[in-house]
């Protein structure tokens, strides 16, 4: 199995409320994914970030395989999902590991 998290912080330019709104939807077309794309063991994205850390929102996720992992960041639905959130995200982060 293959872990992946990514987190990141929101892009500049925003208010408040607005920040809240892209992360709701982040979160949402997010966690969406888990049902489009297979291998895809578990999907969960927080965005109720503690004031210790230094991100707003957070991913964890699971997958069968490497192979898997891979198939996910190719996949359309994917693609279409990590186009707008880079249009509401900074500062992206991500660590991939096998457990």
């Amino acid at each position: 199995m293959v872990q992946h998290i990514v987190s990141w912080n929101y892009a500049d330019g925003f208010s408040d409320d607005e920040n809240k709104v892209n992360a709701q939807k982040v979160k949402y077309e997010l966690e969406a994914l888990k049902h489009i794309i297979d291998g895809i063991i578990e999907l969960k994205a927080y965005t109720d970030i503690l004031p210790s850390g230094n991100k707003d929102i957070a991913l964890y996720s699971l997958f069968e395989s490497v192979d898997c992992l891979n198939d996910y960041q190719l996949h359309p639905e994917h693609k279409r999902v990590s186009a707008y959130v880079r249009t509401v995200m900074k500062n992206r982060a991500c660590i991939d590991y096998v457990i």
